[in-house]
């Protein structure tokens, strides 16, 4: 016999409860089960957020708060604008530098970029963020996205000299994933395949993926490398000669 419908959203709200009750202090939405039935996940989460168990901070986005010295946490304006976006976010401009080690300021904005459409209703006043970078930039991990965002501007934010940059960038190349690097540059400004293709180059990197970069380029087009035009293979890879 079929269970009655009451039957089942008491069955779907214990099961709902019992996630939350064993998640911890986190962000919660309705797509968090799409295994349930979305009716009866909407009326649990409503009742949760009525009865203090969760705390509304939009539609469709509520928030599970743990106790501290102080009281209930409380979530950042940051942590907020993220669950948002719904999109990866990757630090930009010298907020990059600065996480890469090209800096030790910090901007007067923290700068980030996603592949979003438009920044988050909620975004923190101290926030700068570009939106409609390319998609597949979504594998990528923070370092290696903002790798990819330093490239973007030419390295003008590193502090370094031209060869400090040149080494800087090498190490940390070799810790990243380069596949997915170069996968996720296909999509990028021909200048940020030049300039990777060069740092490739130099590190040996498998035949393959240069190939790929090589092929994406018009070989009639000219790129400002900014401070990397002491790359070894720069003139290889299409670096103009001076600054454009």
């Amino acid at each position: 016999m079929k269970k009655p419908i009451h039957g089942e959203r008491r069955s779907a709200a214990r099961r709902i409860r019992a996630r939350i009750s064993q998640g911890g202090s986190r962000f919660w939405r309705c797509q968090d089960f799409a295994d349930l039935p979305p009716q009866a996940v909407l009326q649990t989460l409503s009742r949760l957020a009525r009865q203090g168990t969760l705390r509304r901070v939009r539609k469709g986005l509520y928030y599970r708060p743990h106790q501290t010295v102080l009281g209930e946490s409380i979530p950042g304006t940051s942590d907020i604008a993220k669950e948002t976006l719904r999109a990866p976010m990757h630090p930009a401009g010298l907020t990059a530098a600065n996480l890469l080690g090209f800096t030790t300021q910090n901007p007067g904005r923290a700068e980030f970029a996603t592949s979003a459409d438009s920044s988050p209703a909620t975004m923190p006043e101290a926030w700068m963020i570009y939106t409609r970078r390319p998609s597949n930039r979504a594998h990528l991990s923070e370092k290696e996205g903002a790798l990819l965002e330093f490239l973007r501007s030419r390295a003008r934010w590193s502090d370094l000299s031209p060869d400090e940059t040149r080494r800087r960038l090498l190490a940390l190349l070799r810790e990243s994933d380069t596949d997915r690097l170069v996968n996720a540059a296909t999509k990028e400004p021909p200048r940020v395949r030049a300039m990777l293709g060069a740092l490739g180059e130099e590190l040996n990197l498998p035949a393959s993926g240069l190939s790929r970069l090589r092929k994406s380029l018009n070989p009639f087009s000219r790129f400002n490398f900014g401070p990397l035009r002491g790359l070894r293979s720069a003139e290889g890879w299409q670096a103009a000669h001076a600054p454009l």
